[in-house]
Order: structure tokens, then C-alpha cells, then sequence
């Protein structure tokens, strides 16, 4: 039987509720790491191997002597002599290419020599052979788990479970491979099942507190856990998730007990510490946090988060100085990083700099209205949906997609036209220009109001030059809603095309845009309009969204050197120059 193991999934935010929900993975995911060598001995290697002969497709049957090698190259494996095993095991694959128990034994011992890629594809030999074969359904699927391809090892694990409805190990795995691609509610109803077969297991416990915490439910998910502790005391983790567990439900002072537990087992584990230095953060107990968040800094030297978290325990212990140094070279890391402007405006207020403590808190105001933006267009709802609406439009699949989009679109705004709107937003996106009108022109036949579709027809005449039409596109999504801000957005774009300034930076400012073309656009506006100081903050702005495309960032440098704003350029300047072509004027990026 395979043995459950766990990874961490990615790095923890903690240092308030509110960021750790946003912007990163869910810090209770754990992929399983696939084990089938090294979760059994050699010795079971022979029945494992052996038994594939039942479920051979291949007319040809295992042949005695076959089985005599497949015997000899298991005893060299168990005596030491792998790389002797597995040259036996290359042999008698050439030798039987149809052979199910020759390639399951060669791919074993490429696993057990750390050969993981070659592995992978002796196994999905053999699955080709016998399709049916549990034992490869379950080992593809794990392996596709651990590589990140969800979809691939829901659909392996499904064909396993087709096959043993009640095996645990492809339960427990298929939930986890359902979590991690965002499918929640699929993810609960399997381990749900997977607790029928295995109502004694801890892990299993485990795992369902830790997606029922995921989906919100912290209250239950904290009761799971702690049955899952009281099955094993010694269970992997478990301090750390029930410390979770209450750090959603705002109890912040079990959090930081339960998280200062998990530390002494893991003394160096930044997630672990994470969790400890942001319950006691929110306890307001600042040398304590100072001294965790130093603690994961000495692992991970530039953590974002612990950064923060470092400058905000050094503010409230009014050591101003020291929390600058910090927030400064936090905003050099990352400069979109909104608290940061927020705790440096008080800083330099506490060294009584307040022309600087004005500017940070200007950065930060416009920043926090920029957050509150909705979704960007093209990006509503569901993100896994997306991604296999993408991927099902790239294969010329496009009723499948459609489906997918009709099926997801619930609730009382919810138009039977939606999904026509989202694929026309994806053909769009592509560059399918025709695709995407026939779909926006389907979609305004189904629902005339339907939201998005006058927007995303505007976008097209809008790219081809047609700005008339482009504004009869935006009026119409306007007038079924005033405040739909991807149109107000977009109508802006239309206004700065025609050079009116001014109503382009107030529809640009009021549709809270964070495209980076946009901006580019409000700055530029401001600028025309002798606006220095918003251009400035917008200037800023941009530039923390830019931090990862340089060749754009030389074009917003350009633009305030040409404005006079030396000073600003220079600073822009100071990271790292791309050696490619300046964007003089912005374009939309798809």
C-alpha cells in the first residue's frame, strides 16, 4: 500500500487575515509526493510485479523464463546491485517491449535510482498495454499529482476508482488533486468518501479539516482536526493546521500557541514561524513578532511578507529608523507592496518628516482605491474554468467550453448569454478577432443586456481603429449599467485616443483601472493637464506594476523624463535596465 506523504504547497501570507487569504495558494494544500518504491520492500516487489500478468492485454503470456529474470533482477536490487537490476530490467524490456510486469519492474528501479522522468514513461508504457491495471492508474495519477498536472491525475485516479471504488489512497489523493485545482466542492464530497472507507484514519481526518478550513468552514474544519489529533497524537503537522484553524477563526491566541508547539518540532520551517510571528503580530505582542519574523529572515533572506512584518513590530516599538531601512528595501523587492507606504508614512511622522509622510500616505490612499477595483475584464468568476476554457478553445473545442462556462454561471445576475461572452473574451485574447464577434454578436441575440459583451465589441473596434463605434459599443454596455467599470475604463482609453484629456483622466481615475496601458494613459493625461503631483503618484503607482515587464517601465521612464521629472526618472532608473526597445505609447496587452 502506498504511503501518504505530504509537501507543503506555497508560501504562507499571515501577517493579517485579510492578505492571507489574498494573492497566494491556500497554505493547507499539501501535494502527495508518490512513494510506491519506497512505501514497499523489495521483497513485495515479485508479487507486485508478477501480478500485472492477470491483467496483461497482450496475447503474449508471461513466460517462465521471463519470470525467472524478473525474479533474478529483484534479488540484485535487494542485495544493492541496482544499477545490475536495472540494466536486467533495460534487457528483458527490449527483449518483451509488451511485457506489463517487465516495464512496471523497469520503471520501479528507475524510481528507486532517482530517475523519476523515465520512470514516468516506462509506466504510461505499460498502461497502454493494461489500461486498466490499478496499480498504474494510481502510480500515474500521484505522479502527475506531484507534478502539478491536476487534470491529468483527476482523470487517472477517477479510471483507479472505476476500478477499486474503495481504495483509499486514490481518494485521499483524487480530493487533494481536486483542491489544488480548484475545485472545492469536489474536493469535500471525496474526502467525504475517502472517510467512509477509512473512518479510523487520522490523516484522513486530517485532510477534510484542512479543505473544510480551506472552503471557509473554519468552526468544523477545527473539530476534524482535533480528531485527527486525538487518533495520533504524533501526526504529522497537525499542530501547525489546528493553529491555522484558529488563526481563521480570529483566535489569535490558541494560533500562536499552537503555532509556538509546532516550532519546537520544526525550529526552522518558515510557514511554521510564519504562522507564529503574524498570530502574535495581531496580538500586538511586538517583540515577539520581531523576533519570529528575524527568524524566517534568517532562512529566506528577502521574504516579502516577513519583511513587513519585520518594519511593522519595529514602527510599533517606535524604532523609525530601523523600520524605513526595512520598508525601503521591502519596496526595492517589491513595490507594489501597498502597507509598506502605509507604515512608512508613520515612520518618517514619528522623525518628524512630514512632507514625506504626506507623500507615503498619498501613495498608499491611491493604491487602496486601486484595490478595491473589481476583477479585471476577462478574469470574472471561477480561475480553473478559465484555464480549461483556454485550453479546450486551443484544441478547437469551443461547444465543450461553452458547456463549461453554462454550467458555472449561477446566482441572480447570472445571463444565459455569459457564456458566450466568455469565450468571445477568450477568442479575443488570442487574437481570433472573428471568432470573437461571432460569439458577442451570439451573445447580445440571447441577452441584449447581457454584461460585457458591448465591452469586449467596443475593445474590438476600439484595436481596429474605429473609435465610433467603439464609443457606441461603451455607451450601450453603459447604459444597462452606469457603473460598470471595465466599460468606464474603456471609454477613457477611447477619450485619450481623441486627446481629450481631461475626460480621459477623470474616467480613467474613476474606473480604478490597475491595466498598465491605462495608467500609462492617466498619467500621461495628468501630465497634459499641468497635473504634476497626480501624475507623479500615478507615475508610482504604475511602476510597482511594472516591476516584472522592463521594456514597459523604460517607456513610463521616458514619459516622466519627457514631463521634466528628472528626479522621478532617475529613480525609476535605478533598477535593473533592460536592453530592449522603449514603449513610447502604450498598447493593450492581451
Amino acid at each position: 500500500m502506498i504511503q501518504r506523504g505530504h509537501i507543503l504547497g506555497a508560501s504562507l501570507k499571515m501577517r493579517s487575515l485579510a492578505c492571507f487569504a489574498e494573492d497566494s495558494q491556500d497554505p493547507l494544500s499539501r501535494i502527495a509526493r508518490q512513494a510506491l518504491c519506497s512505501g514497499i520492500v523489495l521483497s513485495a516487489m515479485l508479487a507486485c510485479v508478477l501480478g500485472a500478468a492477470e491483467a496483461q492485454t497482450s496475447p503474449r503470456p508471461v513466460e517462465p523464463s521471463l519470470a525467472k529474470q524478473l525474479s533474478r533482477a529483484i534479488g540484485l536490487a535487494e542485495s544493492g546491485e541496482k544499477n545490475q537490476a536495472l540494466s536486467l530490467a533495460n534487457t528483458l524490456v527490449e527483449e518483451y517491449p509488451d511485457s506489463v510486469p517487465a516495464l512496471k519492474l523497469q520503471g520501479m528501479l528507475l524510481e528507486k535510482t532517482g530517475r523519476r522522468e523515465e520512470a514516468s514513461h516506462s509506466f504510461a508504457r505499460a498502461l497502454e498495454l493494461s489500461p486498466n491495471d490499478p496499480e498504474l492508474l494510481l502510480q500515474l495519477g500521484t505522479d502527475r499529482l506531484a507534478a502539478g498536472a491536476y487534470d491529468e491525475a483527476i482523470q487517472l485516479l477517477l479510471r483507479h476508482m472505476n476500478v477499486l471504488p474503495r481504495d483509499g489512497d486514490a481518494a485521499f489523493y483524487l480530493a487533494q488533486a481536486y483542491h489544488l485545482n480548484k475545485q472545492d466542492d469536489l474536493a469535500l464530497k471525496t474526502i467525504r468518501e475517502c472517510l467512509k472507507i477509512e473512518p479510523g484514519s487520522a490523516q484522513v481526518w486530517q485532510k477534510y479539516g484542512e479543505l473544510l478550513c480551506s472552503s471557509g468552514d473554519s468552526e468544523a474544519g477545527l473539530k476534524s482536526l482535533m480528531k485527527a489529533q486525538q487518533l495520533d497524537r504524533e501526526l504529522e503537522q497537525i499542530d501547525f493546521d489546528i493553529g491555522i484553524a484558529h488563526y481563521y477563526r480570529k483566535d489569535f491566541p490558541n494560533a500562536a500557541r499552537y503555532a509556538a508547539k509546532a516550532a519546537l518540532r520544526q525550529p526552522r520551517n518558515p510557514k511554521v514561524l510564519a504562522l507564529l510571528a503574524s498570530a502574535e503580530e495581531n496580538l500586538s505582542q511586538w517583540q515577539d513578532a520581531q523576533s519570529a519574523f528575524e527568524r524566517i529572515l534568517a532562512i529566506e533572506k528577502d521574504d516579502s511578507t516577513s519583511l513587513l512584518g519585520l518594519g511593522h513590530c519595529k514602527l510599533e516599538r517606535k524604532q523609525y529608523q530601523g523600520a524605513i531601512d526595512v520598508l525601503q528595501h521591502l519596496l526595492q523587492i517589491d513595490p507594489s507592496e501597498m502597507e509598506a507606504h502605509y507604515y512608512l508614512s508613520r515612520a518618517y511622522g514619528g522623525l518628524g518628516n512630514n512632507s514625506e509622510a504626506q507623500h507615503q500616505a498619498e501613495l498608499h490612499h491611491l493604491m487602496e482605491q486601486l484595490s478595491f477595483a473589481p476583477p479585471e475584464l476577462g478574469t470574472e468568476g471561477n480561475e480553473a474554468n478559465w484555464i480549461q476554457a483556454r485550453k479546450l478553445l486551443a484544441e478547437h473545442r469551443e461547444d465543450e467550453a461553452l458547456r463549461l462556462f453554462q454550467n458555472s454561471s449561477q446566482g441572480p445576475s447570472a445571463s444565459p448569454g455569459d457564456s458566450y461572452v466568455f469565450v468571445g473574451s477568450l477568442y479575443l485574447a488570442t487574437g481570433d478577432v472573428n471568432d470573437a464577434q461571432r460569439n458577442l454578436e451570439r451573445a447580445l441575440e440571447i441577452d441584449p443586456k447581457v454584461r460585457g459583451a458591448h465591452t469586449y465589441a467596443g475593445i474590438v473596434a476600439l484595436q481596429q481603429g474605429e473609435l465610433d463605434t467603439a464609443e457606441k459599443e461603451f455607451a450601450a454596455e453603459l447604459a444597462n449599467d452606469p457603473n460598470y467599470l471595465p466599460a468606464i475604463a474603456e471609454l477613457g482609453e477611447l477619450r485619450y485616443r481623441q486627446q481629450k484629456w481631461t475626460d480621459a483622466a477623470d474616467l480613467l481615475f474613476k474606473s480604478k483601472t490597475r491595466v498598465p496601458a491605462q495608467l500609462y494613459m492617466l498619467c500621461d493625461s495628468y501630465f497634459h493637464l499641468g497635473k504634476a503631483q497626480e501624475a507623479k503618484l500615478t507615475a508610482e503607482i504604475l511602476a510597482a506594476y511594472l516591476r516584472n515587464d522592463r521594456a514597459a517601465m523604460r517607456g513610463l521612464i521616458d514619459l516622466v523624463r519627457r514631463n521634466g521629472e528628472f528626479d522621478l526618472a532617475e529613480k525609476f532608473s535605478a533598477r535593473p535596465d533592460p536592453q530592449s526597445t522603449p514603449l513610447i505609447a502604450p498598447s493593450r496587452s492581451q
